[in-house]
């Protein structure tokens, strides 16, 4: 017989882990790809087997050979002891807040955070009796002064939604530790390919698999990554919840991992290219992106980031909403629409005014985000120059 090749999988670098994380062709009969397992029932062989729970799986809703095969995989790049799937970023932002508050609780979150998070924290988590505190995100070690006794958890966004202010992570994680609180961020703009949460303090690393993981505008999937203690809070819940995404998507998930880091790499670099061309426009007020060294955020950014993604905002100079609607109806190859980590260019309108609290977001003119896909980056510049011009 022949003998087994080693694997010493823990010691590859990220892009080998991605070809190689969470694949056993050979107990799939030398398929390269874990199948999809559709099903809910699993059957046991005798009553004692019944009797014991003796099999790997005992439900379709607790797991099956695909999701661990995604799970295995993203723990292996995250660096965790473990990663739970569930239906899409928010139910992974939801599962992972409601695993560490209870009744009483008081919790920090980011200003710039993700506004579907704060209409979690507004809503369910209010109605649960759990107060929310929002914090600027350049708080810093400042952060020590609005922990309360009865502050469990702080929430995080690396950088902030759509304004893009890049808070110090190391710095907030370690004050929420001392405290005894369980930090948290949401970490989908960097993907852990560009950014690893817990080398850097943090407890619960979550994702929106829907967007960079999958790659093609195609599923919806959250990922929730932990360790230890965090890690058997978030098993519990995410158990107790019933919380179980679809085999197909996370099928998809699996593909789309393998070829992530080679498309995060063109995304970066077309989405720093136009960022770079977008700064010198007239009709530009400032560019928000970490990776610019202009950026307020570049330093830290340049400290803790081994990259960023196609995703950053601008501010125009003012206009009147006729020559914004000129803008976006002249672009041919940015749609219209929202999410983003697909292969292709997005562009939306947005204004952070009506639900920050904590800071002031006034930016001089119209804020515009942009997705810069994998499209030609001389194409995508034509496109936006021609947009630019419309705005008179």
């Amino acid at each position: 017989m022949a003998k087994k090749k080693s694997d010493n999988r823990a010691a590859y670098r990220p892009a080998t882990a991605l070809v190689l994380a969470g694949r056993s062709p050979f107990e799939f009969e030398g398929f390269v790809n874990t199948p999809i397992y559709r099903g809910s029932t699993v059957l046991y062989e005798t009553y004692d087997d019944l009797a014991h729970h003796r099999s790997r799986y005992v439900y379709g809703r607790r797991g099956t050979p695909t999701t661990d095969a995604l799970g295995s995989a993203l723990a292996a790049i995250e660096k965790s002891e473990g990663v739970l799937l569930t239906p899409s970023g928010l139910s992974a932002i939801s599962t992972a807040l409601l695993s560490v508050v209870k009744a009483g609780d008081h919790i920090l979150v980011m200003d710039t955070v993700y506004r579907p998070t704060r209409i979690v924290c507004d809503g369910v988590l209010k109605r649960l009796g759990v107060e929310t505190t929002y914090f600027d995100p350049l708080i810093g070690d400042g952060i020590k002064k609005l922990l309360r006794e009865n502050t469990s958890a702080v929430f995080l966004e690396a950088p902030g939604s759509q304004s893009f202010e890049m808070p110090d992570v190391p710095a907030i994680a370690k004050a929420a530790k001392t405290h005894g609180a369980v930090s948290l961020i949401d970490n989908t703009w960097a993907t852990p390919l560009y950014f690893r949460p817990h080398e850097h303090g943090i407890d619960i690393s979550i994702q929106a698999g829907t967007k960079y993981l999958g790659g093609h505008s195609d599923i919806n999937l959250g990922t929730i990554s932990a360790s230890g203690a965090a890690l058997s809070r978030v098993q519990q819940t995410h158990g107790d919840l019933g919380i179980n995404p679809g085999p197909e998507d996370v099928f998809l998930a699996l593909r789309g991992l393998r070829t992530m880091g080679v498309r995060l790499e063109k995304h970066m670099q077309n989405g720093i290219r136009v960022a770079e061309w977008l700064q010198s426009q007239p009709q530009v007020l400032r560019v928000m992106h970490p990776a610019l060294e202009s950026d307020p955020g570049h330093a830290l950014w340049k400290r803790d980031f081994d990259g960023a993604c196609g995703l950053f905002s601008l501010i125009l100079k003012p206009q009147c909403e006729a020559n914004i609607g000129a803008f976006f109806d002249t672009l041919n190859l940015f749609g219209m629409g929202y999410s983003w980590g697909g292969f292709e260019s997005l562009a939306i309108q947005f204004d952070c005014a009506p639900y920050r609290t904590a800071t002031k977001w006034a930016p001089g003119g119209p804020g515009i985000r942009l997705h810069i896909g994998l499209e030609d980056p001389d194409d995508l510049i034509e496109d936006l120059a021609a947009g630019l011009k419309a705005l008179g």
